[in-house]
């Protein structure tokens, strides 16, 4: 090695363990920004999911029909973020951490303008819902080389003793972005008025990422390569095939495959749960007026936020694993008596319709369709009482034809008019009554199913970063982060929902996260090492 070569990477090292705290701050303000808005970008369509199913898909669907597509468009978003990580990835780990992110934002920020440019399907047909994916898997490749880098690149900077606080700052950026994006969809529907809203103003928040683009790309384009990525390339550390490297090799192809089942897919489910799930719930299910019911989760994300940073401050006292895993545990246990307190505080009225008069569908041929609307008289039936939030039980027998209970009132057939008599008579709400929603109950059971968020996401970007070398860092963490995030996480919405309709159980859902977040913590407990104080420059 030459001595020029020599102290260029003496230079880089000792620059590593003496990074200012003003230039500490100059790298986490640049990082987490971008990310930020790249997850604004991202999460726009989930929050907006329930209301783009009668914009982008055929009316034969039905409304439970048109709003599970809707939620497997945003799952297209999520199947490309592991091939991004890939693509994106090698380039970290070989041209730099600070390129590759500039190109990902880029990226993204161009396929979400696009969305908002989009024709609907009553001016285009098919293709609006083909455009619609088309985009939305360019925002899923996007993202799969975000997180890495940003990640990677604030640990690498952060002195060892403070990279869970450090790497806090951009835990936060998901929760962030998707706050934004509410803030985005609520003051464009209060400065236009709903009816507006629905015609062209849900585009605006979608077109506004041109902006936040422009600022994120400036901020970004100021800041230095990572100083132990320039160590790694002047000591000549780095991988010339880090994807190869951390695929071929055993140890760290066991060590990704641990950290996704064990860790990340647990974290994953938890996120989505107590976010957008939460928002789901409260809107499709309790019928909550959507303004009230994301002004309150607002206020909740808002005032959990500071704890993704103590959560990962606290991992730097107690070690990464014992926070995330027992963060893990305890939402797991908290969930269901959680949501049910949510219908307590949302929608009283349907709790007690739904104890006064349980409703029991009895027929044959009941089934669930995954790509049609409903088909069987049983299908209608069930179509109605889902849209309308109500908890049922199903029996076989009777034929055909279904038998509806609702307490002791009995209706034949599907009939839409004579079914909807016998709710509102048993007191089953159309909606629920803003008067008796109690908005600090909720906000508080908001804020608690967020800080399950912030205590198991607060510290994983540090840990996924500990576990593997710098010369495929970037590829090796983005991949079990993407698919834990990503596929097991993001399809949770999916999943949550067609349990819950398929079943009739309202509650249903909730069992994808709690079986996945415990076994997750069982296996991180049992075979994932602890990495707090490890030397992360090798």
């Amino acid at each position: 090695m030459s001595s020029a070569t020599i102290g260029a990477a003496t230079s880089a090292q000792a620059e590593t363990a003496t990074v200012s705290r003003r230039e500490m701050r100059r790298v986490v303000l640049g990082s987490a920004l971008g990310t930020v808005f790249e997850w604004y970008d991202f999460f726009l369509y989930g929050t907006l999911a329930a209301f783009f199913g009668p914009l982008f898909f055929s009316p034969a669907l039905g409304e439970t029909g048109a709003f599970l597509a809707s939620l497997a468009t945003y799952g297209a978003g999520l199947v490309l973020r592991p091939f991004g990580s890939l693509l994106f990835g090698k380039m970290g780990d070989t041209v730099g951490r600070k390129v590759t992110f500039l190109v990902t934002m880029a990226l993204m920020g161009v396929s979400t303008a696009g969305v908002g440019l989009l024709p609907t399907f009553a001016a285009a047909g098919v293709l609006a819902p083909a455009l619609l994916v088309s985009l939305r898997m360019l925002q899923g490749l996007a993202m799969g080389g975000e997180y890495g880098g940003a990640a990677t690149y604030v640990a690498e900077h952060a002195a060892p003793g403070r990279r869970g606080a450090a790497t806090g700052w951009i835990q936060i950026c998901a929760s962030g972005g998707f706050f934004l994006s509410l803030v985005a969809v609520f003051a464009t529907r209060g400065l236009i008025g709903s009816e507006a809203f629905k015609v062209w103003g849900w585009r605006v928040p979608f077109l506004v990422s041109v902006v936040l683009l422009g600022v994120s790309m400036f901020v970004r384009a100021r800041l230095h390569e990572s100083p132990v990525f320039r160590a790694m390339k002047a000591e000549g550390r780095a991988s010339r095939a880090p994807v190869g490297e951390a695929y071929g090799q055993h140890r760290w192809r066991n060590l990704m495959l641990l950290s996704l089942f064990g860790c990340v897919a647990g974290v994953g489910v938890v996120w989505y749960a107590g976010q957008f799930y939460a928002l789901f719930f409260l809107t499709k299910v309790l019928k909550v007026d959507p303004n009230l019911a994301q002004g309150m989760l607002a206020v909740a994300l808002a005032l959990a936020t500071p704890f993704f940073v103590l959560s990962g401050a606290l991992s730097d006292r107690l070690g990464r694993k014992r926070v995330i895993m027992g963060g893990l545990v305890v939402a797991a246990l908290a969930y269901f008596p959680l949501f049910h307190a949510l219908t307590h505080y949302a929608n009283p009225a349907l709790e007690r319709a739904t104890v006064a008069a349980p409703v029991v569908v009895r027929a044959d041929g009941c089934a669930t369709h995954f790509f049609s609307g409903p088909v069987t008289p049983c299908d209608r039936v069930r179509e109605q009482l889902n849209v309308a939030g109500v908890a049922h039980a199903l029996e076989p027998g009777g034929g055909a034809e279904p038998l509806v209970r609702v307490g002791n009132t009995e209706v034949r057939g599907a009939d839409p008019a004579a079914i909807a008599a016998a709710l509102r008579t048993a007191g089953y709400p159309a909606a629920a009554n803003p008067a008796e929603v109690n908005r600090v109950a909720v906000t508080a059971i908001l804020f608690m199913l967020v800080l399950f968020v912030c205590v198991t996401y607060g510290p994983m970007a540090a840990y996924l970063v500990e576990l593997f070398p710098a010369r495929i860092r970037y590829t090796a963490l983005s991949m079990p982060y993407h698919l834990g995030t990503g596929y097991v996480g993001g399809f949770m919405l999916y999943f949550a929902t067609l349990i819950a309709t398929s079943t009739g159980n309202i509650y249903g859902g909730l069992w994808y996260t709690v079986l996945i977040a415990l076994g997750s913590a069982l296996l991180g407990l049992w075979r994932l090492p602890e990495t707090r104080g490890c030397d992360i420059r090798q």
